[in-house]
């Protein structure tokens, strides 16, 4: 099925996600991380209040619930994530935690990534929204997203963060070629230089003393309209030459 025609036949769904590099960390250390994010986010709106993780146990599956969080019950977690094959652990690798929510039937879960320090793959968060219905319909705004971001963010400390729909990434760039994705919205830290001058109707805030975030548009960002996909494309090429895209290394 060709990328048209997926967004004929199926709603456009969004994610927001966090990236950094090879940052060496214990379970504790990303323990401490997800506890401050899930309450982050669990201020940015109720469906991302409720979260839990599923184990297995010689009784079956159970759900251990998140909230409130409770660092020692996350380090345990991330220390299961790890690395393993034939029994060898993997530490360089990291540890990876795929936290579920509990709005069923909403699309919801959030995948943290991080401890690695191979540069393997990039250290992630990822959170994974609804893309119809009311609980879409509040989220996928610019103040949620915002307030998420800011949450990663303050969490995480990723070199860059972007909000954007599945058909979007599609589009923005082909052969994922360079190391960003620009995104609805996309955040750098101040180590990726400075945001230059866009033009309208781009919002940009700074985030603390950490970095900048970038709105494209107020109104939801789509691919159906020309005008969004014209502008998005405009603001790459300028950030690009501002040095805050570049081409992958690797």
């Amino acid at each position: 099925m060709t990328t048209e025609s997926k967004r004929q036949a199926y709603p456009d769904s969004f994610f927001v996600g966090g990236y950094w590099g090879a940052r060496k960390e214990s379970p504790e250390a990303c323990a401490s991380r997800a506890a401050v994010l899930l309450e982050r986010l669990a201020a940015c709106d109720p469906l991302l209040a409720h979260w839990y993780k599923s184990i297995r146990s010689r009784k079956g599956t159970k759900k251990l619930s998140l909230m409130p969080p409770d660092v020692s019950v996350l380090t345990d977690l991330f220390r299961r994530g790890t690395n393993r094959e034939g029994g060898r652990v993997f530490e360089e690798l990291g540890f990876h935690v795929w936290f579920l929510n509990e709005s069923d039937p909403d699309d919801v879960d959030l995948r943290l990534r991080c401890g690695d320090y191979a540069g393997s793959s990039p250290n992630s968060c990822l959170l994974s929204l609804p893309f119809e219905g009311p609980n879409a319909e509040r989220v996928l705004t610019p103040s949620v997203l915002e307030a998420v971001m800011r949450g990663m963010v303050a969490a995480c400390e990723p070199e860059w963060i972007t909000a954007m729909s599945d058909y979007h990434r599609e589009l923005d760039d082909p052969g994922n070629k360079t190391n960003t994705k620009l995104g609805w919205l996309t955040y750098f830290s101040k180590q990726r230089g400075t945001v230059p001058p866009l033009p309208a109707p781009v919002r940009i805030e700074p985030v603390e003393d950490k970095g900048t975030l970038i709105l494209l548009t107020p109104e939801r960002f789509t691919v159906a309209n020309p005008e969004h996909v014209a502008l998005a494309g405009r603001v790459r090429e300028l950030l690009t030459r501002a040095g805050l895209i570049q081409p992958r290394t690797r």
